[in-house]
């Protein structure tokens, strides 16, 4: 029969006895973890707090590394992050941005462009409201729409190129 890799410590691991060290004595009368060997090389419980890692060494759990984003699929992200908001508004881009602010400085800047214009706009269209009753509020209603499809599509041409796009006149709140 073979030995079971499991039951064998982990290189560098003291072998576990399967009695508690430090003298404590188990209270029902049987030892912890019922002879178990630790997990994955990690020394028994000792009732005592881990050290902590050693300097350069991340704590807790450490993010997995993300991949890099392809040239391809960034001219495809900016470009979904420009017209995405003419289907689902600031939703679209706000997303993307989260999702790949880290990955990539080239959709992370269209979609924060993205997200800064279509606030814009939406303010404007709010301030139109009542300016409706003075019939000026269509007009900057209606401005505001068009602007809006031209430069989302325009931004939209220029991602979809790998170019940069600024929106005209729109201040840079998310960066």
């Amino acid at each position: 029969m073979t030995e079971n890799p499991l039951d064998q410590p982990a290189e560098g691991e003291p072998p576990y006895s399967g009695q508690p060290s430090s003298g404590q004595q188990p209270s029902s009368g049987q030892p912890p973890y019922s002879g178990q060997p630790p997990y994955s090389g990690q020394p028994p419980y000792s009732g005592q707090p881990a050290p902590p890692p050693p300097p350069g060494q991340p704590q807790g759990y450490a993010q997995p590394a993300q991949a890099p984003v392809s040239a391809s699929d960034a001219r495809m992200w900016a470009m979904f992050a420009a017209l995405g908001g003419i289907i689902v508004y600031f939703v679209a881009p706000l997303v993307i941005y989260l999702i790949y602010k880290d990955r990539d400085p080239f959709i992370r800047r269209h979609a924060a462009q993205a997200v800064n214009f279509q606030i814009i706009v939406g303010i404007i269209e709010i301030v139109s409201i009542p300016l409706m009753l003075v019939l000026v509020g269509i007009l900057t209603a209606i401005a505001a729409g068009v602007a809006f499809y031209v430069f989302s599509i325009m931004a939209a041409v220029a991602a979809n190129r790998g170019e940069p796009y600024d929106y005209p006149y729109i201040p840079q709140m998310i960066t």
